[in-house]
């Protein structure tokens, strides 16, 4: 079989558990999707394990051909009669399965997945960092993950960070050797982005009147999760609702949050100007209406959503976090704002609504960004690289000769 062919042969075909606490419709999980569906698109044996929450629009994503094993006790929250069982699980699957590569995700399922494959016996272990445990949270709650991050750093083959600035706070940290670090940014269909056209139905979306004009439209698609900061970043859009009183902010996704959400935009008296959609499929007909994209989590890895806003043409206002510099460029294609300052957030949004030609400016500057990192193809081949190397080193050291490689893909350090 050629090697341009797209597809493993089966001298090359590799067992690849991947691992995540939970299935959401967020980053994290879309990325890990992807993930299983591209190994699994080109001939590799796939598994998905994942935790008890799971919705249903992304299972809907997941290829047929990837394998789904839910794992009772894997949940978000630390409880350790849950962790235990959780663990015990996760090593008799590992066991049963003979994965030649274990994949772990998200925190939780990144610190139980690492020790359950390493009791039992994978040879490589890959832990994708989507986002830092130990940044912007209490001192226990640092402690304790940092503790635990440093603890499976010795039995972790590579850690796969979707950005620079995510890789180089693992590593200021004392979180495993530079030489296993990876950076590979989350990719997706680029051109789905690009080409997008606004939603058919947009006026009602805006619940606008018949002959209304079009208003100003602002667009933050995030789930509804404590570290997203909708309440706190309701509070002071009131400031851009009374200079801007035809602006409307559309707020997408859902999430535990949301009803708390939806309440205090009504207690604000912001319910005309604020419109929840829920979940959507096409994200990118939202951005492709709006004229502002926001972001304002207090935590991130480096998010999708981000170069998603950017790929449609959008600018956008976010607060300064690590890794979003690697994209976002201020004066150029976005404003971005003090970490823990949502009030500065708030005029810099009031500002470029003011100042059409400024905001004109800075969405060629969006449209303009090379975002060709973040190809999807691409994001697959440097994984199926990572692997290939962390394989590679452990059959080295048990002395046993290493496999001629399948492409020429270049590791992304």
């Amino acid at each position: 079989m050629q090697q341009d062919s797209g597809f493993v042969s089966m001298r090359h075909r590799l067992r690849i558990a991947h691992v995540i606490t939970r299935l959401i419709n967020g980053g994290a999980d879309e990325n890990t999707v992807h993930s299983c569906n591209w190994a699994a698109q080109r001939g590799h044996d796939v598994v998905l394990l994942h935790g008890e929450m799971v919705h249903p629009e992304i299972l809907a994503k997941v290829d047929p051909r990837v394998e789904l094993i839910g794992v009772p006790g894997l949940t978000r929250s630390i409880s350790p009669v849950s962790d235990v069982k959780a663990l015990l699980a996760l090593t008799r699957r590992f066991r049963a399965l003979h994965a030649d590569i274990v994949h772990t995700h998200t925190s939780k399922a990144g610190i139980l997945g690492r020790f359950a494959a390493w009791k039992a016996g994978v040879p490589a272990i890959v832990h994708g960092v989507h986002i830092v445990p130990f940044v912007n949270v209490g001192v226990a709650e640092r402690f304790a993950y940092l503790a635990l991050e440093k603890l499976a750093a010795p039995v972790t083959s590579a850690f796969i960070s979707v950005s620079e600035g995510i890789r180089d706070l693992c590593l200021s940290a004392g979180v495993g050797h530079p030489d296993k670090h990876y950076v590979v940014h989350s990719g997706f269909d680029l051109d789905r982005f690009r080409n997008a056209r606004p939603p058919d139905d947009w006026r009602d979306l805006l619940r606008l009147t018949p002959g209304a004009p079009r208003p100003p439209v602002l667009l933050m698609i995030a789930a509804f999760e404590p570290r997203k900061r909708h309440t706190e970043f309701l509070d002071v859009f009131k400031k851009v609702a009374v200079r801007l009183p035809d602006a409307v902010l559309v707020l997408a996704g859902d999430g535990p949050l949301r009803s708390i959400v939806e309440s205090r935009a009504k207690w604000l008296g912001l319910e005309r100007q604020v419109v929840f959609t829920g979940y959507r499929d096409d994200p990118e007909r939202l951005i492709a209406l709006a004229d502002l994209c926001l972001l304002c989590s207090m935590r991130e890895g480096l998010p999708r959503v981000v170069m998603q806003y950017l790929a449609g043409g959008k600018p956008c206002v976010a607060c300064d976090l690590p890794g979003l510099r690697e994209v976002l460029r201020p004066g150029i294609n976005a404003v971005i704002t003090p970490e823990h300052d949502l009030a500065a957030m708030a005029d810099a949004i009031a500002a470029l609504l003011e100042d059409r030609e400024r905001l004109a400016c800075l969405a060629q500057g969006a449209a303009a960004t090379d975002l060709s990192n973040w190809d999807a193809k691409l994001m697959g081949k440097r994984i199926d690289a990572i692997y290939r190397e962390a394989l590679d080193q452990h059959r080295a050291s048990k002395g046993v000769p290493t496999r001629p490689p399948v492409g020429n893909v270049a590791l992304p350090r």
